[in-house]
């Protein structure tokens, strides 16, 4: 079994994503960014998604976060429910 420990922020609109995005890049931080932005449940805890198993999130995003490099910035990725940027913090396999 794969888990990681992801958060990231859902916005609907694709430019927005990428502003975001080059604001974080350019050291805003995520959390704060994610809590004033982010149409997910997860903006509260700052995108915190917490540990998530393989096959937990909607497709695009799950096969992102297992496979895309760890602790980088990713996004924005399209899903059903908008635009995300993903962080995966990290990736464990049981």
């Amino acid at each position: 079994m794969k888990t990681a420990i992801v958060r990231h922020i859902l916005v609907k609109d694709k430019t927005l994503a990428e502003q975001l995005k080059q604001q974080i890049l350019q050291g805003a931080d995520f959390a704060k960014i994610a809590k004033q932005h982010s149409v997910c449940n997860s903006a509260k805890r700052g995108g915190e998604l917490g540990e998530v198993k393989q096959g937990d999130l909607v497709r695009t995003i799950d096969q992102a976060v297992f496979r895309l490099k760890e602790r980088e910035l990713h996004g924005p990725i399209k899903s059903q429910f908008g635009w995300h940027l993903l962080e995966i913090k990290f990736r464990m396999e049981f």
